[in-house]
């Protein structure tokens, strides 16, 4: 059953048996975290992968996934179309796309004759734009989830559907503020009816982050201070 939801998201990631499919190398693992209208559905899709070949010495201190794990793991051909229906007509958030679309395209086209992923849906690269944000700094995901406050303490090695699900977090945070809803007690509260102060919870046990609101003697305040100013580019309409 195809999902063709108008504000559907797929957080994707994959583990690979090394850097570039010229040698040969395969996918392993992929990993897809669902989100509609921002919200994470728990829709998620994982899955390991026989690649059929031994990961390069590189990928492996990467992933850790052995060759010995994925032998009785289904072929990619196996799953290609349960998961062609799965990202159909999604968006797909990836970082460093064009690296997961690459070996994607290389399984689905080169290999199985499948269309490619562009065919199939959009892509977002959250690298790129990370680069546009923050330029001149690291942009790797795990800089990310340093400078937007996303909780990775729990990761050791990488895994695919782990990376999704912080790149999830990390995605909301960079293009909206919004953090990821897998921890139902992420919420904003208003306070007292009479206070002056909103609390907003984000993630994990962080303490929260106070916005005080004007009094309207500041708003008043400030208004004046405004009218003293000649040539005040906020009120030049």
């Amino acid at each position: 059953m195809e999902n063709t939801h108008a504000n559907r998201l797929i957080v994707l990631d994959t583990e690979t048996t090394g850097l570039s499919t010229k040698d040969g190398n395969r996918i392993l693992e992929i990993g897809c975290v669902e989100l509609i209208d921002r919200r994470l559905t728990g829709n998620n899709f994982h899955i390991y992968i026989n690649p059929q070949r031994d990961s390069e010495e590189g990928a492996l201190r990467v992933h850790g996934i052995t060759t010995e794990f994925l032998a009785d793991k289904p072929l990619f051909s196996q799953i290609a179309q349960t998961f062609i229906d799965y990202i159909r007509g999604a968006e797909l958030i990836i970082h460093n796309a064009p690296f997961d679309v690459g070996f994607l395209n290389y399984e689905l086209v080169d290999l199985l004759n499948f269309p490619p992923i562009e065919s199939i849906c959009t892509v977002f690269d959250t690298l790129a734009d990370a680069k546009k944000r923050h330029p001149s700094q690291r942009n790797n995901l795990d800089a990310l989830c340093k400078r937007y406050n996303v909780d990775n303490a729990h990761r050791e090695l990488h895994g695919a559907l782990l990376d999704a699900q912080i790149l999830a977090d990390v995605f909301l945070a960079m293009t909206g503020g919004q953090f990821s809803l897998m921890n139902e007690n992420i919420i904003a509260e208003t306070n007292a009816t009479n206070s002056n102060e909103i609390v907003i919870r984000t993630l994990g046990n962080r303490a929260p982050l106070p916005i005080l609101r004007c009094t309207e003697e500041e708003l008043q305040t400030h208004e004046a201070r405004l009218a003293t100013i000649k040539e005040c580019l906020w009120l030049s309409n």
